[in-house]
């Protein structure tokens, strides 16, 4: 999981017709351990995942026939952990990532099965970062957005005769430098890949599945200032996979079942993303009203892995989070 959050979906480029779209999530992690208190002792660190919201929309415009574009609008990457408890070793810590992102994208209809598709992704991102004296030395600083663009590509498959659809895409590094009231912060967002699968498997019945791989290994947040060093550093990618069934009870209604999983790497992890793999679980549903607008949301429950983390050898297990989703979509 990392810092990742929306996914960086491009669906919405392969709605039919004119669409647009709004959407909201809520997410409710609870995330604790036990480790070195103040006193030595071993001391629970209480909840240290802060509660976030997701916003998301887009808008898809069809050209002509065989061509679209779309403006895609999400907050990609993001983290919010607070150490709040006294007594605890790392009591005062606290660390915030926000990030927006814009992807403009074009697609091009080659033949009745394929197409291309491709264009820029614009990130933007600030945050916060507090460490008490620790073994290292205490240190502040809040950073200012920093900015950059990507490149986007990909290609799909498709047969409507059975509403199959097999998309890939590939979405390159982008280089951030963030000013910040202390050191100023330098990192490099990683490429991915995702891979989206659909297939009738039945009448009215849909086989949906993904794969997103992120290239996070090597991935560091690092402040040049000498008494902060490498916030945050990553030495494995991370590849979270997705299973489900989709079926239309009526022309109106239609639910979902997913199931999610991302391994566990069993290695220490960073005291600000104290979590080692997941197993998701996810209920959805989607109504049609008859002037084309479609409302659509679900729960989600993440099973989070048990972790121990790099700097203090604190030990979180047994921990979770619940999402909950709406989205509003036109086509017109």
């Amino acid at each position: 999981m990392a810092l990742d959050r929306s996914g960086q979906s491009i669906n919405a480029l392969f709605e039919a017709g004119n669409h647009v779209e709004l959407s909201f999530g809520s997410v409710s992690p609870s995330v604790s351990g036990t480790g070195p208190g103040s006193a030595g002792a071993s001391t629970p660190t209480g909840n240290v995942a802060e509660s976030y919201t997701q916003v998301g929309a887009a808008y898809k415009r069809q050209l002509k026939e065989s061509t679209s574009i779309a403006i895609i609008f999400d907050q990609p990457f993001g983290a919010d952990v607070n150490y709040a408890d006294a007594g605890y070793a790392l009591s005062g810590s606290a660390a915030s990532v926000t990030s927006t992102g814009l992807t403009l994208l074009g697609r091009q209809i080659l033949d009745e099965h394929f197409s291309v598709h491709g264009g820029l992704r614009y990130v933007s991102v600030k945050g916060k970062y507090n460490r008490p004296q620790t073994s290292l030395p205490a240190y502040s600083s809040t950073y200012s957005s920093g900015s950059g663009t990507g490149f986007v590509v990909g290609g799909a498959y498709e047969s409507k005769d059975i509403a199959l659809r097999l998309a890939v895409t590939y979405s390159g590094e982008i280089d951030l430098a963030l000013p910040g009231s202390a050191g100023s912060l330098t990192t490099t967002l990683p490429e991915s890949f995702n891979v989206d699968f659909q297939t009738g498997i039945a009448a009215d019945t849909l086989l949906l599945a993904s794969v997103r791989h992120v290239n996070w290994n090597g991935f560091s947040l690092n402040d040049d200032d000498p008494n902060a060093g490498t916030l945050v550093k990553y030495d494995s990618d991370v590849s979270t996979y997705s299973i489900g069934i989709g079926r239309r009870f009526s022309d109106q209604l239609s639910g979902s079942l997913t199931i999610g999983y991302e391994a566990a790497k069993d290695e220490k992890v960073s005291d600000l993303g104290p979590t080692d793999g997941n197993v998701s679980y996810a209920i959805g549903g989607a109504y049609t009203l008859e002037n084309g607008v479609k409302i659509s949301g679900g729960i989600r429950y993440v099973d989070f892995g048990d972790a121990v983390t790099k700097l203090v050898n604190a030990t979180f297990a047994d921990n979770s989070a619940v999402g909950l989703g709406l989205k509003i979509g036109y086509t017109f």
